[in-house]
Order: C-alpha cells, then structure tokens, then sequence
C-alpha cells in the first residue's frame, strides 16, 4: 500500500530535509524511525525540500510497504521513534497513482520577521529578525509586482536544481500581531532560495533603503546580482503542498495555528 504523512519539524539541528552522509537531515531522521517501526527499510520522497535551518508545519511525504497497519499506527508508532523535535501530524492510505510532489497544485510558504530594536530571544531560530521599523504599505505595494508567472531568475540560488526558473506566485499576503509580521507565500512552486532572496528585498523596502519599483527592476534583470541578499532561515516555514481533495490529504497541520 502507499502511505501518506504529514510531518512537521523544527529546522534548527537539522542541514535540511535532504538525507546527506552525514545523517543530520530530517529525512534521515524520519527514515530511521520508520525502519525501526515497520522493522525494514523505508524509503521516502516530500513535497518540498527544505535547507538547513528552515521549519516544516506540514511537509508531505509517501513511501510503499506491504505492511498492513492503520493510520493511528503509523503516527504513534513513527513518533516513538523520532527526535522531539520531529513529530508525525497524521497519517493517509492513498491510491498508487498519488506522488507527494507530482500531485500538488501549490505550496505554501510563511515568513515569521520579528521588527524590534532589540534581537529575538526566545524566538532565536524562530524567527527572522529586522532591527529597524518596516513600512508596510510599501512592502505590500512592492510585493504586488510578483505576482503571476514571470522568471524569477533574480531570486534564484547560483546551485537551483530546478529545471525552469519561471514559476507562478499566485499570493503573497501580508498580516501583523505586535512586533511579529507573517508573511505567507503561494505558488505552483518555488526556486532554491526563492522566498529568502525576496525576503532580502523586501526588507530593504520596508526599511525604505529601496523604493517599492525597485522590485520591478530587480525582477527584470533575471540576475541574481541585482537583489539583496539572502536573508535569514530563521524565520522560513514550509506550510505545505495543496492537493485536489480526491486524494484525501489534509490542508494544514495544527502547528499553523501556532506561528504568529
């Protein structure tokens, strides 16, 4: 049978989702727990990699197994088996023809900016981080401008993997609690570093280094040279894929409700 997870995960001890040599990934981790568990090797594919650092609400994976079990057992027996910092969301049997990544519509994305004087704390790895006062109205106006297909080139990493730097943002929304923005991102999908790189000049924006337009002419360039740079991962959750509801996977994770 195919079987469906959702995982969610603090990124800070972890170099990525991505299973590397060294073991210090959260698909090494999950892969673990699920070979002791299931008693064999289980592999996995996601939704949506992850680098060094940033946090997964609800990451979607899949693996086959003959193993017959419910879906209250894989989650509860997988969490026995995994760091604290790691847990299994639920569980779903699929059909074959479900694939975590080739089925999704979308993924979604959320940047957690503390705007305060003074560095985080107990948010430290939580949260980005802006020392100096943001405008908000002008991040939004310079957030407009990327909506819809366009090459995004500009705000791709020099090792992008991904075969075509065109990619469809369909919103990019905008909401504050306090000294806390979260801004949250949707698209068909996402180059290396995407969101991060757009972070960066989005931040210079808010603190008026740069005016909104500059977003148009930095998106124009189709060179990586001409935006800010990468910001923080700090603050980057992987809020998850969306999916046609025929394959049953859940929206969202209860770990949304909790990012400000």
């Amino acid at each position: 049978m195919r079987v469906a997870l959702g995982i969610s995960y603090n990124g800070q001890a972890y170099q990525g989702w991505q299973s590397q040599l060294s073991g210090l990934t959260v698909q090494d981790k999950l892969e673990a727990a699920l070979g002791k568990f299931a008693a064999q090797r289980v592999s996995t594919l996601c939704a949506g990699r992850t680098d060094a650092g940033v946090h997964g609400i609800m990451q979607v994976v899949h693996f086959d197994t003959e193993l017959d079990r419910d879906t209250h057992s894989w989650v509860r027996g997988t969490n026995a088996y995994l760091p604290r910092d790691i847990a299994v969301q639920w569980a779903v049997l699929t059909p074959d023809e479900f694939h975590c990544r080739a089925c999704a519509t979308s993924r979604r994305y959320a940047y957690v900016l503390y705007e305060s004087a003074i560095r985080p704390s107990i948010d430290q790895g939580r949260v980005g981080w802006a020392f100096r006062a943001l405008d908000g109205h002008a991040m939004r106006k310079a957030a407009d401008l990327l909506i819809g297909e366009h090459d995004f080139t500009s705000f791709r990493a020099s090792a992008c993997q991904a075969l075509s730097p065109i990619k469809t943002i369909t919103e990019i929304a905008f909401s504050k609690r306090g000294s806390y923005w979260r801004i949250e991102f949707e698209a068909n999908a996402f180059l290396h570093h995407m969101i991060r790189n757009i972070m960066g000049c989005l931040v210079q924006i808010g603190q008026g280094k740069k005016p909104p337009a500059w977003m148009a002419d930095v998106l124009a360039a189709r060179d990586r040279n001409a935006a800010a740079p990468t910001f923080s991962p700090d603050g980057l959750y992987f809020l998850g894929p969306r999916y046609d509801p025929r394959w049953g996977i859940p929206d969202s994770a209860p770990a949304y409700d909790g990012l400000p």
